[in-house]
């Protein structure tokens, strides 16, 4: 099966999980026999990635497409200008119409079974495959505009395309059962046409032999070993993630116990916003803001960590909880994050509870019997996802597509 693979990130250019979740399920389709070639919008090597083949959009570095703001619902599509960007795009849409151009050529001399988009980035260039070829269309849904814009209606740009690459879909993988309900009742497809399929895990990709360095976090290290509960969050800083309401309660949590600190791995247009909250609430010698973070700080920033939160207004799935699962980290996640789906042992609140947040993040700090419970089971739990069933689920929706569509 010859699978067009249309994404707009892979690791080690990513800047979050979609591109671990696209690198994940394509190295598992291609191990079942697939044969992948994946689009990106930039050019960059991509060490390790042999089994598919990588084609680059345009000369636009991973930076520069970082740069375009994707994830900004307010601003991306069609304000943010980087008039100095190689080929003259100047906004997203300037990369979007390049993309779908590219994909228009690419078919004309490839042989494609099955057109498999990610995301509102990518989905015009799907239908446009789609309309072409007439091969079947799966639009997978990580996150939609409602997701992205937390509590806000978000860019109706954004919309406009997800509603109708989502009508145009022959099917349509959503991340969750919350992401599926967003798209039956918010975007009015049928219930019949939305398939969940969850992520994965892959633990040996973490198993590698990197050596976790006790000084990257040194001063955290040595609160911990003063007997203090680190809680972290790794992510971006948007409304979507909800990070006000972990800074209120971190600050109740501090009003009650004083040996619990936080630490806020990432960046976004919510940092400054934030540091100014936690003065503001006089938690400031409690809130730790490393900036953004990749490698070698991220993997040491979840294993400084007793605790991870995940305070998501609006979670399709949220790879990092498993990320931080395998790190021994005990979770408390919101009820309107997907992950918690297929998890048991964790923690969880409405993203608006800061109350029922603090008092469960006091609970594991005054409980070592019961955080050292909630991460033995967890890794149970985490430890029996895995890419390779995701990826068979998806092959076998591929195969009936083509089956309804060939009748």
């Amino acid at each position: 099966m010859n699978i067009l693979m249309l994404g707009w990130e892979l690791p080690p250019h990513n800047s979050g999980g979609l591109g671990v979740a696209c690198y994940h399920l394509s190295k598992s389709l291609a191990q079942q026999g697939a044969t992948i070639d994946f689009v990106v919008p930039y050019t960059a090597d991509h060490p390790g990635i042999d089994f598919m083949s990588i084609h680059s959009v345009s000369s636009l570095s991973p930076l520069e497409r970082n740069e375009l703001g994707v994830y900004d619902s307010s601003r991306s599509v069609t304000s943010r200008d980087l008039p100095d960007i190689p080929g003259g795009s100047k906004n997203i849409r300037d990369v979007q119409r390049r993309y779908v151009s590219f994909v228009e050529n690419f078919i004309q001399d490839s042989n494609v079974d099955v057109i498999h988009a990610h995301d509102w980035l990518t989905m015009e260039a799907g239908i446009r495959a789609k309309e072409l070829t007439g091969k079947p269309l799966f639009v997978h849904v990580h996150a939609t505009e409602f997701d992205r814009s937390g509590e806000l209606s978000g860019n109706p740009i954004v919309h406009e395309i997800e509603q109708e690459a989502l009508l145009l879909a022959d099917r349509i993988f959503a991340v969750s059962n919350i992401t599926k309900s967003i798209i039956v009742h918010r975007y009015g497809i049928p219930a019949d046409k939305v398939e969940v399929v969850y992520n994965g895990f892959d633990p040996a990709s973490l198993q590698d032999g990197y050596d976790y360095d006790t000084l990257t976090y040194r001063y955290l290290e040595g609160l911990r070993e003063e007997g203090y509960l680190v809680v972290a969050t790794i992510t971006r800083f948007t409304v979507q993630k909800g990070l006000t309401h972990l800074i209120q309660a971190a600050a109740k949590v501090a009003s009650q116990y004083d040996k619990v600190v936080f630490l806020f791995a990432g960046d976004g247009e919510q940092r400054d916003e934030l540091i100014h909250l936690s003065a503001q609430l006089g938690i400031s010698d409690k809130v730790f803001f490393t900036g953004f973070v990749r490698g070698k700080k991220w993997r040491d920033a979840y294993s400084v960590a007793d605790v991870f939160v995940m305070s998501s207004v609006s979670e399709p799935f949220g790879l990092t909880a498993l990320e931080a699962a395998h790190h021994n980290n005990a979770l408390i996640i919101s009820k309107q994050s997907g992950v918690g789906e297929i998890l048991s042992s964790i923690f969880r609140f409405d993203f608006w509870d800061t109350d029922l947040l603090a008092d469960q993040i006091i609970g594991l700090a005054t409980s070592p019997a019961l955080l050292q419970e909630m991460r033995a089971n967890i890794h149970d739990e985490y430890a029996r996802l895995s890419w390779q069933d995701i990826a068979k689920q998806c092959l076998s929706l591929y195969g009936k597509s083509n089956v309804r569509i060939a009748a």
